[in-house]
């Protein structure tokens, strides 16, 4: 099963249970998958559909951040809800220790010195951690490995 009729099924069987919350998250994925296909022109497969999950993901994470500065407190729990309901379809997130020693072979591997060579590292890196890791504490670990500095 795809996890695009994954999220077809959820949909059908929140919508039963009048499960509000995640009806409404499914049905907002459902559309940003629809977008990307109509941007692509085709249909979008497993790996673009975790990025598109993951990409919401961090939006919610943005904005329980942002009502949080502002003491919307009722705005945290929704976007909270909402967040819960999106890593239901993530990969397993790495540890720090698993992403670091992600990080520390994809240096050797690129033979990275220094920070002039964090591109190079990237490259190899964020493949390897797709959905499964914010593109932001990638970056942190790999230039905190290359600078010398502890992530």
């Amino acid at each position: 099963m795809t996890l695009k009729d994954r999220l077809q099924a959820d949909l059908h069987q929140a919508m039963r249970a009048r499960d509000k919350t995640r009806v409404s998250v499914l049905r907002m994925l459902k559309s940003s998958i629809g977008y990307e296909e109509i941007e692509k022109k085709g249909e979008v497969k497993d790996p673009a559909i975790v990025d598109i999950i993951s990409r919401q993901a961090r939006q919610r994470r943005e904005s329980i951040e942002m009502f949080r500065q502002g003491g919307r407190q009722d705005l945290v729990e929704k976007e909270t809800a909402e967040l819960a309901v999106l890593q239901e379809y993530l990969p397993a997130q790495l540890s720090p220790q698993e992403l670091e020693d992600l990080a520390k072979a994809a240096i050797a591997e690129a033979g990275a010195v220094g920070p002039g060579d964090k591109g190079r590292v990237m490259k190899l890196l964020m493949p390897r951690t797709r959905g499964k890791a914010e593109g932001s504490a990638v970056n942190r670990v790999v230039t905190g490995l290359l600078s010398g500095s502890a992530p």
